[in-house]
């Protein structure tokens, strides 16, 4: 399934495209079985819709679809990063310093860059001990790279989006879980704003007026 979802996530499955369980199996080498569970657990995630004897079409991501996520995320990850500051292990806080790090050292990379910052929120969500939470902020992440957008190049610079995560990562480290979940939440509502308003501006059915509605209630 991983592959699949890159596939699309990194936009080389764009969205209105329809594909056959055959065709991935081959563009794969894979058996059908599995390509058909991948799409299954991919349609569950709200990334696909299958269409029953035609195959999956790969679906956009509407500015509805971000504005719920960010909600969602904000209801999830800020008290996640406060259980992670509290319950963290040294081990796992490597594995997010290592990814910190690592975010650092690909800020001319913006695909990869955002694949990272995907990583690094994963990793966090891990540290907080809640299994079933690394599964449901991974469909999320994947829906807002789905509609192939960052807030790298155009709202923010690479380094800006690394910046963006040093105090949360800093409270981890540090076991300050009132900090911790006070820079995620920070961190959350900053990227939402900025990239719904980036996405926005391109959209005649979503004027300014809208944007700054929906971003107050965040």
């Amino acid at each position: 399934m991983e592959q699949i979802r890159s596939e699309i996530t990194s936009g080389r499955l764009e969205p209105g495209t329809m594909v056959s369980a055959v065709q991935l199996a081959e563009r794969i080498g894979v058996s059908r079985t599995p390509i058909r569970d991948a799409l299954l657990q991919l349609e569950q995630a709200g990334m696909v819709r299958i269409e029953k004897n035609r195959g999956a079409t790969i679906l956009a991501t509407t500015l509805e679809d971000l504005l719920e996520v960010f909600q969602l995320r904000l209801m999830l990850e800020v008290p996640a990063a406060g259980q992670a500051a509290r319950a963290r292990t040294d081990e796992q806080l490597r594995g997010i310093l290592d990814c910190f790090e690592a975010m650092g050292e690909a800020t001319e990379d913006a695909e990869q860059l955002l694949v990272l910052d995907r990583d690094l929120h994963i990793s966090i969500a891990e540290a907080s001990g809640n299994g079933r939470l690394q599964g449901l902020l991974l469909d999320l992440r994947n829906l807002v790279l789905t509609r192939g957008v960052g807030t790298t190049s155009t709202a923010r610079t690479g380094r800006e989006l690394v910046d963006d995560h040093a105090g949360l990562v800093d409270a981890i480290e540090r076991r300050d879980a009132e900090a911790a979940s006070a820079e995620m939440r920070r961190h959350i509502k900053n990227t939402a704003q900025l990239l719904i308003a980036q996405e926005a501006g391109g959209d005649p059915e979503h004027g300014p007026e809208w944007v700054a509605e929906q971003l107050a209630w965040l």
